[in-house]
């Protein structure tokens, strides 16, 4: 794995597991789900709103991109 794989892999990880706590503490608050649906909805839901990194080749060398539900189209990280 190249360096810019490595950081498009921890920016994932990083946003959705910032997004999971999130998601898990407001279920938890806020809903009365109880038991097994509180982390699987907190899964469901920052899965879908996390936004995804990736790194790719391009003509000038590789790349980081971002695409993002809230955004429109993919963004040139670095």
């Amino acid at each position: 794995m190249t360096k810019l794989q490595v950081r498009a892999f921890l920016y994932n990880l990083g946003c959705f597991a910032v997004l999971f706590i999130l998601f898990r503490y407001l279920i938890e608050q806020y809903t009365g789900l109880s038991g097994f649906w509180i982390p699987m909805s907190a899964f469901v839901l920052g899965t879908f709103l996390a936004p995804k990194f990736q790194a790719a080749k391009t003509k000038n060398g590789e790349k980081l991109f971002m695409s993002w539900l809230f955004v429109k189209g993919i963004k040139e990280i670095g």
